[in-house]
């Protein structure tokens, strides 16, 4: 008898962990794994540029189509190796970032971002001056879709005209804090948490085309 009691304890455990693996391997699905965040933060990088260029480092929209012309050509310029280009590469790097719906053309005369040189017929890349505060962008909430991710971001600035110090700062340029330049990130990123609620932060639209995350929409989160 008493053996049978210690047979059913030990099945109804070995029962009970199974119930509980299954669980927590279901949730699992559900939840944002370290190569994924990965994965955000460079699709985030590829398209986050300089607010001195294009006013906004990440331009909002509701459509791609619809997002500021100057950030669409920077964009695609930032992410282009080569320095001589065609026509067509510069167009299919445009597709290759923003996605199959993406039906803007470049222009064949060039524009602000690619110089167009008729005798070689070749477009080079128009210089960028930038200044010594860096446009950054720290990971705030992920939300996982079935067809992509809803990422939210808070966007500062790291200023490096003070020698050996960096102040963080707000996109209206207000000092939120400083560490030294021998400090790591996760300082700086510390004080953008402490002070959330004085930057700006921006909502993005992720979706999963062809195992890359295309951009969807982007907007900006009022208080």
């Amino acid at each position: 008898m008493k053996k049978m009691i210690i047979i059913i304890i030990i099945l109804a455990t070995i029962l009970i962990s199974m119930i509980i693996y299954k669980n927590t391997a279901t949730g699992a699905t559900n939840q944002v794994n370290v190569q994924e965040i990965q994965k955000i933060e460079e699709s985030i990088s590829t398209i986050y540029l300089w607010k001195e260029i294009t006013n906004e480092a990440l331009s909002t929209f509701e459509s791609v189509n619809n997002a500021d012309e100057l950030w669409i050509w920077e964009v695609t310029k930032k992410n282009l190796e080569q320095y001589e280009v065609s026509r067509e590469e510069i167009q299919a790097k445009a597709k290759e970032i923003f996605g199959g719906e993406f039906n803007k053309e470049f222009p064949t005369e060039g524009n602000s971002s690619f110089e167009y040189d008729e005798i070689a017929n070749k477009y080079y890349p128009t210089e960028v001056i930038l200044d010594q505060m860096d446009d950054s962008f720290l990971l705030n909430k992920i939300e996982k879709k079935d067809e992509g991710y809803i990422v939210e971001i808070i966007e500062y600035l790291q200023d490096y005209t003070h020698g050996d110090k960096v102040i963080v700062r707000n996109l209206e340029q207000e000092e939120l804090g400083q560490v030294s330049v021998y400090d790591s990130e996760t300082k700086i990123q510390e004080i953008v948490k402490n002070n959330i609620n004085r930057y700006d932060r921006k909502r993005i639209y992720f979706k999963v085309e062809n195992n890359n995350l295309i951009v969807q929409k982007v907007e900006k989160i009022q208080e």
